[in-house]
């Protein structure tokens, strides 16, 4: 009898699933965030985090345990420094300021590397010792928050529009690391990561391997911090070690092994995306003075809940094999997105909304009830008839190619999945754009 082999991203499933849960709670408990503005600030505002995120996931990956607890203290670094440049009138250029930025992540990254691999310093004192050292640093550099950020920067923050240079960073960044994964020197790295003497006597150069690896990150945190830059729109040298923690969560949650060898973009995007989503739900909620307080409480149980769902989940893997984490993310992603467009399109119902506006969260939002409209029948508007017909036709598309497949049992991320995806943010999108003003 042949077992039904199990998939290799299985780890995904929690981030997949909670991150699902949150996503729908955040667009029913703030109903803005489903609009031009709402996602375009919500872009902007995560990125930092992603970016950070991407630095210690690239890191993890080459294993030895390598956890840079500097990389929030190095984000703050190059803020201040870009900011004291850009005040003083030396850094006006947009290219001078990417290579500044990029150049210092790098630096700081190479030298680690130098100092763990020749020096044979373990990698979470040199990283302890670097976050001490440039916490003390930023603050000399800049006393308190302050300065102004390039000129060419000052509108990247507004967040007015889903389509921002922030977000281009974002994908770029993102589909360079995709990129990257087709070549051998990731096939290398993820050997190194997971076996590094097993990697040596196959005649990789570990050594070249774990520089590249933290050159990359340098230019990770370089773009972080070139996106928390155009957040705040000035400089700030004490946001280091509230980043850290988070980047570290999030890079837990989103299953990426610290032992090395295991990990990816997709993890480190869905853990960082949950954690944004985490501090939004929480500020629909008044705690009062204890905010702050809650916030991190939640953080570190989260944290502690991941570690132990990382354990669990192979072991759980082998009753639900069965079940894709991209076959998950597809059907919750569809419940999501349905709940999006419901929230986005509110104000077409009921007289423009004006009834539903009054009523409780339960029922302006179809959880007892689906909403009902004025006319008899279903009443639909051009946009929504196009998002439906977009997405019913992206399902057909793809369980009939899916079908036809002549890999079957190849589970991973096909090109009809992607397509499928496509589709539906696109749907959404164009949703999103043409919303009437009442629905707000």
């Amino acid at each position: 009898m042949v077992t039904q082999a199990q998939s290799p991203n299985i780890y995904l499933l929690v981030p997949i699933a909670l991150m699902a849960a949150l996503l729908g709670t955040a667009v029913i408990r703030g109903p803005n965030l489903v609009s031009p503005a709402g996602m375009g600030a919500a872009i902007i505002v995560a990125a930092p985090l992603i970016l950070a995120t991407y630095s210690l996931m690239v890191l993890a990956v080459a294993g030895r345990g390598t956890i840079d607890l500097a990389v929030g203290p190095l984000l703050a670094f190059i803020n201040v420094v870009v900011v004291k440049l850009s005040t003083s009138g030396i850094l006006i250029s947009p290219i001078a300021t990417f290579i500044v930025a990029l150049g210092l992540g790098m630096l700081y990254q190479l030298a680690f590397a130098l100092v763990v691999i020749y020096v044979r310093v373990q990698p979470i004192i040199v990283s302890l010792s670097g976050f001490l050292a440039l916490t003390g640093i930023n603050l000399v550099i800049l006393k308190r928050p302050g300065g102004t950020a390039p000129s060419f920067m000052q509108d990247w923050g507004l967040g007015t529009t889903i389509f921002s240079p922030v977000l281009l960073i974002l994908v770029l960044a993102t589909a360079g690391w995709y990129l990257f994964t087709a070549t051998t020197f990731y096939s290398n790295l993820k050997m190194t990561g997971y076996d590094e003497r097993a990697a040596w006597t196959s005649g990789v150069k570990t050594e070249v391997v774990r520089i590249g690896a933290h050159l990359i990150a340098g230019v990770y945190v370089g773009l972080g911090a070139i996106c928390y830059t155009a957040l705040i729109s000035s400089g700030d040298p004490t946001q280091g070690q509230n980043m850290t923690l988070t980047a570290v969560t999030a890079l837990v949650l989103g299953g990426v092994a610290l032992s090395g060898g295991r990990g990816g973009a997709t993890g480190a995007l869905l853990g960082a995306v949950t954690l944004w989503l985490i501090g939004y739900v929480l500020a629909t909620f008044n705690f009062g003075a204890i905010q702050a307080f809650i916030t991190q409480m939640i953080y570190g149980l989260i944290l502690v809940a991941s570690l132990l769902l990382t354990l669990l989940v192979p072991l759980i893997g082998r009753y639900i094999s069965f079940v894709s984490p991209w076959s998950a993310f597809l059907v919750l992603g569809f419940v999501v997105i349905g709940i999006m467009l419901q929230v986005s399109t509110i104000g077409n119902y009921n007289e423009a909304g004006n009834l539903l506006v009054q009523q409780p969260l339960a029922d302006r939002y179809f959880l007892v009830e689906p909403a009902r409209t004025v006319d008899e029948g279903l009443a639909m508007t051009r946009v929504q008839v196009f998002a439906l017909l977009t997405c019913v036709a992206a399902i057909c598309f793809t369980v009939v190619a899916r079908l036809m497949g002549s890999k079957a049992e190849k589970r991973r991320m096909g090109l009809f999945q992607y397509l499928f995806i496509l589709s539906l943010l696109l749907a959404l999108f164009i949703v999103i754009a043409f919303r009437p003003e009442s629905a707000v």
